[in-house]
Protein backbone atom coordinates (compact mmCIF):
# COMPACT_ATOMS: atom_id res chain seq x y z
CA UNK A 1 0.00 0.00 0.00
CA UNK A 2 1.10 3.74 -0.22
CA UNK A 3 -0.38 6.93 0.38
CA UNK A 4 -2.90 8.57 -1.50
CA UNK A 5 -2.55 12.31 -1.89
CA UNK A 6 -6.00 13.86 -1.17
CA UNK A 7 -8.12 15.49 -3.59
CA UNK A 8 -12.02 16.81 -3.35
CA UNK A 9 -13.59 14.69 -6.25
CA UNK A 10 -13.91 11.26 -7.38
CA UNK A 11 -12.64 10.87 -11.37
CA UNK A 12 -14.99 10.16 -13.76
CA UNK A 13 -15.75 6.64 -15.28
CA UNK A 14 -13.61 5.75 -17.45
CA UNK A 15 -14.84 3.55 -20.89
CA UNK A 16 -16.05 0.31 -19.93
CA UNK A 17 -14.19 -2.94 -20.74
CA UNK A 18 -15.10 -4.89 -23.41
CA UNK A 19 -15.07 -7.77 -21.78
CA UNK A 20 -15.55 -7.93 -17.63
CA UNK A 21 -12.35 -8.43 -15.41
CA UNK A 22 -11.60 -9.32 -11.37
CA UNK A 23 -9.75 -6.95 -8.88
CA UNK A 24 -7.10 -8.86 -7.70
CA UNK A 25 -6.90 -7.05 -4.73
CA UNK A 26 -8.79 -3.75 -3.12
CA UNK A 27 -9.39 -2.50 0.21
CA UNK A 28 -12.90 -0.88 0.23
CA UNK A 29 -12.50 -0.45 4.33
CA UNK A 30 -9.84 1.94 3.45
CA UNK A 31 -11.82 3.95 1.08
CA UNK A 32 -13.35 6.72 3.57
CA UNK A 33 -9.75 7.17 5.40
CA UNK A 34 -8.42 8.83 2.36
CA UNK A 35 -11.55 11.13 0.95
CA UNK A 36 -11.03 14.81 2.12
CA UNK A 37 -14.31 16.13 3.77
CA UNK A 38 -17.43 16.74 1.80
CA UNK A 39 -16.61 13.46 -0.80
CA UNK A 40 -19.24 11.16 -0.54
CA UNK A 41 -18.12 6.96 -0.09
CA UNK A 42 -20.74 5.33 -1.63
CA UNK A 43 -19.73 2.19 0.43
CA UNK A 44 -19.19 -1.21 -0.16
CA UNK A 45 -22.15 -1.66 -2.41
CA UNK A 46 -22.34 1.19 -4.24
CA UNK A 47 -18.73 1.04 -5.07
CA UNK A 48 -19.50 -2.28 -6.73
CA UNK A 49 -22.11 -1.18 -8.38
CA UNK A 50 -19.83 1.36 -10.11
CA UNK A 51 -17.19 -0.97 -11.12
CA UNK A 52 -19.85 -3.60 -12.26
CA UNK A 53 -20.84 -0.65 -14.68
CA UNK A 54 -17.37 -0.48 -16.57
CA UNK A 55 -16.78 -3.92 -16.73
CA UNK A 56 -15.37 -5.23 -13.11
CA UNK A 57 -17.47 -7.49 -12.20
CA UNK A 58 -16.16 -8.72 -8.65
CA UNK A 59 -13.63 -8.23 -6.22
CA UNK A 60 -10.47 -9.64 -3.70
CA UNK A 61 -11.64 -7.54 -0.44
CA UNK A 62 -7.99 -7.53 1.22
CA UNK A 63 -8.22 -7.76 4.99
CA UNK A 64 -4.47 -7.23 6.48
CA UNK A 65 -4.98 -5.97 10.00
CA UNK A 66 -7.53 -7.61 12.22
CA UNK A 67 -10.22 -5.41 12.48
CA UNK A 68 -10.61 -5.17 8.20
CA UNK A 69 -9.72 -8.86 7.88
CA UNK A 70 -13.13 -9.35 9.83
CA UNK A 71 -14.47 -6.63 8.09
CA UNK A 72 -13.70 -8.48 5.04
CA UNK A 73 -14.69 -11.71 5.90
CA UNK A 74 -18.11 -10.62 6.54
CA UNK A 75 -18.84 -8.25 3.68
CA UNK A 76 -18.14 -12.08 1.22
CA UNK A 77 -20.79 -13.25 2.82
CA UNK A 78 -23.02 -10.07 2.32
CA UNK A 79 -22.26 -9.42 -1.50
CA UNK A 80 -21.48 -12.49 -4.26
CA UNK A 81 -19.45 -10.07 -6.19
CA UNK A 82 -16.45 -10.11 -3.14
CA UNK A 83 -14.32 -13.05 -1.71
CA UNK A 84 -11.58 -12.16 1.19
CA UNK A 85 -8.23 -12.14 2.02
CA UNK A 86 -6.16 -12.53 5.07
CA UNK A 87 -3.11 -11.83 6.78
CA UNK A 88 -1.19 -9.49 8.57
CA UNK A 89 0.73 -7.10 7.25
CA UNK A 90 3.97 -7.20 7.73
CA UNK A 91 3.94 -2.90 8.86
CA UNK A 92 1.36 -4.61 10.94
CA UNK A 93 3.38 -7.79 12.09
CA UNK A 94 6.02 -5.53 13.50
CA UNK A 95 4.09 -3.41 15.61
CA UNK A 96 1.97 -6.87 17.05
CA UNK A 97 5.66 -7.98 18.43
CA UNK A 98 6.05 -4.52 19.76
CA UNK A 99 8.12 -3.38 18.05
CA UNK A 100 8.15 0.39 17.01
CA UNK A 101 10.20 0.99 13.66
CA UNK A 102 7.29 1.59 11.85
CA UNK A 103 3.79 2.83 10.84
CA UNK A 104 1.36 2.01 8.59
CA UNK A 105 1.38 4.04 5.50
CA UNK A 106 -2.22 6.01 4.84
CA UNK A 107 -4.22 4.95 8.03
CA UNK A 108 -5.18 7.71 10.36
CA UNK A 109 -4.24 7.93 14.17
CA UNK A 110 -4.85 4.26 15.98
CA UNK A 111 -5.59 3.81 19.57
CA UNK A 112 -2.78 2.88 21.46
CA UNK A 113 -3.94 -0.90 21.98
CA UNK A 114 -5.10 -1.31 18.57
CA UNK A 115 -1.63 -3.68 19.00
CA UNK A 116 -2.26 -5.00 22.10
CA UNK A 117 -2.48 -8.18 20.91
CA UNK A 118 0.29 -10.40 20.52
CA UNK A 119 1.80 -11.47 17.04
CA UNK A 120 1.02 -15.02 17.96
CA UNK A 121 -2.55 -14.12 19.35
CA UNK A 122 -3.00 -12.34 15.65
CA UNK A 123 -1.96 -15.01 13.47
CA UNK A 124 -4.36 -17.62 15.62
CA UNK A 125 -7.17 -15.24 14.85
CA UNK A 126 -6.56 -14.77 10.87
CA UNK A 127 -5.47 -18.51 11.00
CA UNK A 128 -9.20 -19.19 12.49
CA UNK A 129 -10.81 -16.61 9.68
CA UNK A 130 -8.83 -18.27 6.70
CA UNK A 131 -10.79 -21.26 7.41
CA UNK A 132 -14.70 -19.78 6.23
CA UNK A 133 -14.92 -20.67 2.76
CA UNK A 134 -15.54 -16.93 1.14
CA UNK A 135 -11.93 -16.46 2.00
CA UNK A 136 -9.95 -17.30 -1.13
CA UNK A 137 -6.50 -16.50 -0.09
CA UNK A 138 -3.33 -15.27 2.88
CA UNK A 139 -3.01 -12.17 1.94
CA UNK A 140 -1.53 -9.92 1.73
CA UNK A 141 1.89 -10.58 3.52
CA UNK A 142 5.73 -10.67 2.87
CA UNK A 143 8.20 -8.47 3.68
CA UNK A 144 8.37 -4.56 3.69
CA UNK A 145 11.67 -2.82 4.10
CA UNK A 146 11.48 0.50 3.69
CA UNK A 147 11.29 1.68 6.99
CA UNK A 148 11.64 -1.50 9.12
CA UNK A 149 14.79 -1.86 11.23
CA UNK A 150 16.63 -5.48 11.63
CA UNK A 151 14.79 -6.04 14.92
CA UNK A 152 11.51 -5.45 12.53
CA UNK A 153 12.73 -7.13 9.34
CA UNK A 154 13.06 -10.22 11.24
CA UNK A 155 9.58 -10.20 12.75
CA UNK A 156 8.30 -9.67 9.35
CA UNK A 157 10.12 -12.22 8.22
CA UNK A 158 8.78 -14.47 10.85
CA UNK A 159 5.08 -13.43 10.21
CA UNK A 160 5.69 -14.26 6.50
CA UNK A 161 7.11 -17.50 7.16
CA UNK A 162 4.04 -18.35 9.61
CA UNK A 163 1.17 -16.65 6.92
CA UNK A 164 3.22 -19.45 4.14
CA UNK A 165 2.33 -22.59 6.19
CA UNK A 166 -0.77 -20.96 6.66
CA UNK A 167 -1.74 -21.37 3.02
CA UNK A 168 -0.46 -24.56 2.32
CA UNK A 169 -1.79 -25.88 4.87
CA UNK A 170 -5.18 -24.64 3.74
CA UNK A 171 -4.83 -25.43 0.18
CA UNK A 172 -5.05 -21.53 -0.48
CA UNK A 173 -3.71 -18.75 -2.50
CA UNK A 174 -0.47 -16.54 -1.14
CA UNK A 175 -0.72 -13.22 -1.86
CA UNK A 176 2.67 -11.15 -1.41
CA UNK A 177 3.39 -7.72 -0.60
CA UNK A 178 6.90 -6.94 -1.50
CA UNK A 179 8.46 -3.57 -0.80
CA UNK A 180 12.12 -2.87 -1.26
CA UNK A 181 12.41 -6.34 -0.57
CA UNK A 182 12.35 -8.48 -3.54
CA UNK A 183 15.64 -10.77 -3.36
CA UNK A 184 14.43 -11.46 0.46
CA UNK A 185 10.87 -12.81 -0.40
CA UNK A 186 12.24 -14.80 -3.09
CA UNK A 187 14.49 -16.73 -0.67
CA UNK A 188 12.15 -17.06 2.21
CA UNK A 189 9.74 -18.84 -0.82
CA UNK A 190 12.69 -21.00 -1.97
CA UNK A 191 13.73 -22.20 1.74
CA UNK A 192 10.43 -22.79 2.59
CA UNK A 193 8.99 -23.87 -0.46
CA UNK A 194 5.83 -21.83 -1.89
CA UNK A 195 2.25 -22.40 -1.93
CA UNK A 196 0.86 -24.26 -5.34
CA UNK A 197 -0.20 -21.13 -5.96
CA UNK A 198 1.58 -17.72 -5.17
CA UNK A 199 0.66 -14.30 -6.39
CA UNK A 200 3.12 -11.14 -6.23
CA UNK A 201 0.53 -8.39 -5.77
CA UNK A 202 1.16 -4.74 -7.14
CA UNK A 203 4.30 -5.99 -8.91
CA UNK A 204 6.92 -3.77 -8.41
CA UNK A 205 10.35 -4.88 -8.94
CA UNK A 206 12.15 -5.25 -12.62
CA UNK A 207 11.95 -7.63 -15.32
CA UNK A 208 14.35 -9.52 -14.06
CA UNK A 209 12.68 -10.57 -11.18
CA UNK A 210 9.74 -10.86 -12.96
CA UNK A 211 11.38 -13.91 -15.15
CA UNK A 212 12.60 -15.82 -11.73
CA UNK A 213 8.81 -15.05 -10.30
CA UNK A 214 7.59 -16.69 -13.92
CA UNK A 215 10.30 -19.22 -13.97
CA UNK A 216 9.02 -20.31 -10.16
CA UNK A 217 5.50 -20.56 -11.68
CA UNK A 218 4.16 -17.86 -9.62
CA UNK A 219 1.21 -15.24 -11.03
CA UNK A 220 2.44 -11.70 -10.79
CA UNK A 221 -0.67 -8.72 -10.37
CA UNK A 222 -0.19 -5.51 -11.82
CA UNK A 223 -1.68 -2.20 -10.37
CA UNK A 224 -1.95 1.28 -11.13
CA UNK A 225 2.29 1.81 -11.09
CA UNK A 226 2.20 0.57 -14.75
CA UNK A 227 0.16 3.73 -15.74
CA UNK A 228 3.33 5.72 -14.21
CA UNK A 229 5.72 7.84 -16.80
CA UNK A 230 8.30 6.92 -13.94
CA UNK A 231 7.45 3.20 -14.16
CA UNK A 232 9.31 2.12 -17.05
CA UNK A 233 10.97 -0.79 -15.23
CA UNK A 234 7.55 -2.13 -14.17
CA UNK A 235 6.40 -1.95 -17.82
CA UNK A 236 9.31 -3.94 -18.70
CA UNK A 237 8.36 -6.57 -15.91
CA UNK A 238 5.08 -6.97 -17.56
CA UNK A 239 6.43 -7.70 -20.69
CA UNK A 240 7.79 -10.28 -19.95
CA UNK A 241 5.13 -12.02 -17.79
CA UNK A 242 2.58 -15.00 -20.09
CA UNK A 243 -0.80 -14.25 -19.94
CA UNK A 244 -1.77 -17.02 -17.96
CA UNK A 245 0.59 -15.91 -15.21
CA UNK A 246 -1.18 -12.48 -15.21
CA UNK A 247 -3.53 -10.56 -12.71
CA UNK A 248 -4.41 -7.31 -12.86
CA UNK A 249 -6.70 -5.25 -9.75
CA UNK A 250 -6.02 -1.37 -8.26
CA UNK A 251 -5.04 -1.76 -4.43
CA UNK A 252 -7.62 0.99 -4.07
CA UNK A 253 -7.48 3.48 -2.25
CA UNK A 254 -4.13 3.71 -3.18
CA UNK A 255 -1.69 3.92 -6.25
CA UNK A 256 -3.88 5.49 -8.59
CA UNK A 257 -3.71 5.11 -12.18
CA UNK A 258 -2.46 8.04 -14.56
CA UNK A 259 -4.02 10.77 -15.52
CA UNK A 260 -6.08 10.77 -12.27
CA UNK A 261 -2.83 10.46 -10.01
CA UNK A 262 -3.42 12.39 -6.57
CA UNK A 263 -7.32 11.07 -6.45
CA UNK A 264 -8.70 8.25 -4.50
CA UNK A 265 -8.74 5.01 -6.16
CA UNK A 266 -11.16 2.30 -6.35
CA UNK A 267 -12.26 -0.56 -8.58
CA UNK A 268 -13.80 1.06 -11.05
CA UNK A 269 -10.99 2.94 -12.00
CA UNK A 270 -9.51 -0.18 -12.86
CA UNK A 271 -10.02 -0.10 -16.60
CA UNK A 272 -7.32 2.17 -16.69
CA UNK A 273 -4.63 0.09 -15.47
CA UNK A 274 -5.81 -3.01 -17.72
CA UNK A 275 -5.76 -0.59 -21.40
CA UNK A 276 -2.12 0.54 -20.01
CA UNK A 277 -1.70 -2.99 -19.87
CA UNK A 278 -3.10 -4.17 -23.34
CA UNK A 279 -0.92 -1.30 -24.88
CA UNK A 280 2.31 -1.98 -23.09
CA UNK A 281 2.00 -5.89 -23.89
CA UNK A 282 1.03 -5.44 -27.78
CA UNK A 283 -2.19 -7.77 -26.49
CA UNK A 284 -5.92 -7.26 -27.87
CA UNK A 285 -8.13 -5.73 -25.09
CA UNK A 286 -10.72 -8.26 -25.55
CA UNK A 287 -8.76 -11.18 -25.19
CA UNK A 288 -6.53 -9.58 -22.21
CA UNK A 289 -9.47 -9.06 -20.60
CA UNK A 290 -10.84 -12.55 -20.86
CA UNK A 291 -7.58 -13.84 -19.85
CA UNK A 292 -7.06 -12.04 -16.73
CA UNK A 293 -10.75 -13.04 -15.71
CA UNK A 294 -9.98 -16.83 -16.35
CA UNK A 295 -6.63 -16.35 -14.27
CA UNK A 296 -8.52 -14.63 -11.31
CA UNK A 297 -11.42 -17.48 -11.44
CA UNK A 298 -8.61 -20.50 -11.29
CA UNK A 299 -7.11 -19.02 -8.46
CA UNK A 300 -9.75 -18.21 -6.68
CA UNK A 301 -12.28 -19.71 -7.45
CA UNK A 302 -15.94 -18.98 -8.10
CA UNK A 303 -17.55 -15.87 -6.52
Amino acid sequence: MSVARRRGEWPPDPEPLPVPVIDDHTHLESIPHVLDDGVPDPGMTGQLDRAAAVGVEAVVQIGCDLDSARVSVAWAHEDPRVVAGVAIHPNEAVLHAGVREVAPDGLPPQPLDRHATSLDDALAVVAELARDPRVRTIGETGLDFFRAGERGRQVQRESFRAHVALAKELGLPLQIHDRDAHREVLEVLARDGAPEVTVFHCFSADAEIAAECVARGYLLSFAGPVTFASAEDVRAAARVVPAEQLLVETDAPYLTPAPHRGAPNAPYLLPLTVRRLAEVRGDDLAGLCARLHANATRVYGPW
